[in-house]
């Protein structure tokens, strides 16, 4: 039986993401088992950390990462195991690998134990020294990084730079690199190893679009707001509204780690974090879906998943000209602005339009992440020579360079 050790980017008891949609569809398409190791800090701690703590207890449980198609819960699923690292929070530190070694004693024997149990894969979702040194202890296995997002932006300083030097090494290190966007100028010293495989969502547990108010128009966002959230364009877009529409509404819904500059306009309505389900049932209610992102090095090579969680919806979007969304003007449902944010216009475009039954199953079916983790079966399917090195017999598709 195949068995795949996954280094996770979010700790398994947090909602579905694309971590946990890609070790159940694994887990489904070769039967193998899997090893889930939970992140730890990789960065040096901040006001920003009491913050997301407090935001933790607060926030209600989140649901079960099972999926209704396959009817199970994976925290007792057999096939499934949960490792948690101990560590310090002071990975960006030189030393810091070696000082974590002896911590690292129990799970590094844990993986040990699990990779002796039969033919092994490994994929790093997220860069760490843990994983570098899994790696070395085991050169022989095939390694994939799916780098869902640009690590080394979400930090800064000293954390920035270690980070910035951990993906480096696991970039040359590994077999393949998976990428969630078409901007990876970062890795373009190893062209050879990529393969563009962009977000989804799930599709099949996704509630039905409903059909959408005019009367009282609802404006959307459902997420985390940071330090990477456009609230001058949403102040923009609020004033724009308070005239030519003074019925409608902008809700934002999620938790707030950077706070308005201003005060905002009357009929911004700013809510608390909630479950993906209860999330889900806020979206429908939605007459546009904002995806209100500044243009900044962050966003650049970020892919979102609201995007596909909205017109799933048969929800317009409105969004901001970044990352993969800047290649999305053209598609249907979508309404790109720019720097000048005049919404006047474009509000009343985004509200009067509206998607077929037949165009939003299509978009369900091509979007899904059944379909979207397709395109890594050549990835684990080629075979492993008595060497344990991976033969060459799946050519990755390359795309063209789009700068960061």
């Amino acid at each position: 039986m195949m068995r795949l050790v996954y280094f996770s980017p979010v700790p398994w008891h947090s909602f579905a993401q694309r971590p946990h949609q890609f070790v159940q569809w694994f887990h489904q398409q070769f039967k193998a088992r899997v090893l889930w190791v939970d992140p730890y800090p990789t960065r040096l701690p901040g006001v920003v950390d009491v913050k997301r703590v407090l935001a933790a207890k607060m926030a209600q449980k989140p649901r079960s990462c099972s999926t209704v198609k396959t009817q199970e819960n994976p925290l007792k699923a057999d096939w499934l195991s949960l490792v948690e690292v101990a560590a310090l929070p002071i990975e960006p530190l030189p030393a810091s690998g070696y000082l974590h070694q002896w911590m690292w004693r129990k799970t590094m024997a844990e993986i040990d134990s699990f990779i002796a149990g039969g033919r092994a894969q490994i994929v790093v979702g997220k860069p760490s020294k843990l994983a570098l040194q899994a790696m070395a202890r085991h050169p022989e296995l095939p390694s994939l990084y799916d780098a869902m997002d640009d690590f080394p932006a979400f930090y800064e300083g000293i954390s920035s730079k270690a980070m910035e030097l951990t993906e480096r090494n696991l970039a040359g290190r590994v077999n393949k690199i998976v990428v969630s966007s078409s901007a990876v100028s970062r890795f373009s010293a190893h062209e050879d190893k990529l393969s563009l495989i962009l977000n989804a969502c799930d599709s099949d547990n996704l509630p039905p679009a409903l059909p959408r108010s005019v009367q009282a128009p609802v404006y959307g966002y459902v997420g985390t707001i940071g330090h990477w959230f456009d609230w001058e364009a949403v102040v923009s877009l609020a004033s724009s509204l308070s005239i030519s529409d003074p019925q409608a509404r902008v809700r934002l819904i999620g938790p707030v780690f950077t706070p308005p500059p201003c005060v905002l306009p009357g009929n911004v309505q700013i809510l608390p974090a909630c479950s993906h389900a209860e999330a889900m049932r806020a979206m429908q209610k939605f007459s546009v879906g904002l995806i209100p992102f500044k243009r900044k090095l962050l966003t650049a090579s970020v892919d979102p998943i609201k995007y596909y969680e909205y017109r799933s919806l048969g929800i317009p979007v409105l969004s901001s000209n970044f990352g993969e969304m800047s290649l999305r003007a053209e598609e249907e449902g979508v309404f790109l602005y720019d720097e000048c944010r005049d919404f006047s216009s474009l509000l009343k475009t985004c509200l009067l339009h509206r998607s077929s039954a037949e165009s939003l199953a299509q978009f369900r079916v091509n979007n899904s992440w059944q379909a979207r983790f397709a395109g890594l079966i050549p990835l684990f399917d080629a075979g492993i020579d008595q060497r344990g090195r991976r033969r060459s017999t799946a050519k990755l598709e390359h795309f063209s360079w789009q700068g960061a």
